[in-house]
């Protein structure tokens, strides 16, 4: 049976991915977009993403402005949207408390209201950092008390956007409670590109990591052998996200997206390594040493990397039980995760450095 959907964040990496993975599927997707003319290079991209075009379009909109800068005959239009997917936010390091609040905070507040007062289904992109719990009290966070938290400090620990996309969680939710609306949210890890593709786009964390890679600039890895960056491929995410929202059973629940079998840093740069033909480095560096390293920005310059990043490299493990009782459930295979790395490195290599040098 056929839905209609509004996404937001439809244009980024998970986003158009969800978008096609929707769109194959014979639904109908509304994307919330600044640049509505830009519409046909999205339908090119869903196209090629292996979803039906012609089933996607374009809503003219902005998350920093009220009522997400809609029109109100597009506002009387997505009255007919079951599902609302937020996935919209803005990613960069160094973002400003005001910078990262205007988007992630308010924007996430502004899709909760439309959601809840048109009675749609809300399912939102968090991050699993929201299920470390040490690391939430360590910041300042009690996640049973949300409202106590000093953000201002929380976004000077973390930087701004790891800051807001936390805040944005928090608000979010207080909003849907308030109006009492109904909310599906997935937490996914770093995430790899397609499991079979390797496709990926410049600028997510994992591009950078391999292209600094390439490019000679990791010399060492962050962190001790218990380090690793837990990752989730995208089209996995895409499916667990997609299967979310059409679940009864997953309303007002929370969902870790995130590969266990992820190897420690060290082994995952062996990995992306192997079918480039690369040496990996065999020494670590402690990342309090990095951290103060970066904070040098001719360092940071040189080395294409930003202390906020490091915060997600960590040795805590993850109860992902849950994630495999519902995927099984639903019949969701999980990749191979090593695979999927070297379907990534090759892409990368072959496409976003190019890419990025030619820009």
């Amino acid at each position: 049976m056929s839905v209609e959907c509004f996404v937001t964040g439809g244009t980024g990496f998970i986003g158009q991915h969800l978008v096609a993975h929707l769109s194959a599927q014979g639904h109908t997707i509304r994307v919330l977009m600044r640049h509505p003319e830009r519409l046909l290079a999205l339908r090119e991209q869903v196209r090629s993403l292996g979803g039906v075009a012609t089933q996607v379009f374009a809503v003219a909109g902005d998350l920093e402005r009220d009522n997400l800068g809609m029109s109100l005959a597009d506002r009387e239009v997505l009255r007919q949207a079951k599902i609302v997917f937020h996935l919209g936010v803005q990613f960069a390091w160094g973002l400003s408390l005001e910078q990262s609040r205007a988007v992630n905070v308010e924007g996430a507040k502004r899709v909760a209201l439309l959601a809840s007062e048109q009675k749609s289904r809300l399912v939102m992109i968090g991050g699993y950092m929201l299920k470390n719990h040490e690391h939430l009290q360590r910041i300042g966070i009690d996640p049973s008390c949300p409202e106590l938290t000093n953000w201002p400090a929380v976004y000077r620990r973390v930087g701004g956007y790891e800051g807001s996309k936390l805040e944005a969680h928090f608000a979010a939710l207080d909003v849907v409670s308030n109006e009492g609306g109904d909310v599906t949210i997935v937490h996914p890890a770093t995430v790899c590109g397609h499991s079979r593709t390797g496709h990926i786009l410049n600028g997510q964390p994992l591009t950078e990591l391999i292209r600094n890679l390439v490019q000679g600039k990791l010399s060492a890895v962050p962190g001790t052998i218990e380090h690793w960056l837990p990752l989730v491929t995208v089209d996995y995410l895409v499916e667990l996200v997609a299967v979310c929202a059409f679940d009864p059973a997953m309303a007002g629940q929370e969902l870790l997206a995130l590969d266990e079998q992820t190897p420690n840093l060290r082994e995952l740069l062996t990995q992306v390594a192997q079918p480039l033909g690369l040496k990996t480095p065999k020494h670590h560096i402690s990342l309090r040493l990095l951290k103060l390293l970066l904070s040098i920005p001719p360092v940071a310059r040189l080395l294409n990397a930003n202390a906020e990043s490091l915060d997600f490299i960590q040795t805590t493990r993850f109860d992902t039980a849950a994630l495999e009782q519902f995927a099984n459930r639903h019949g969701i295979a999980k990749p191979d995760i090593r695979q999927a790395l070297q379907h990534t490195a090759t892409f990368v290599n072959s496409y976003c450095i190019g890419e990025g040098r030619a820009g």
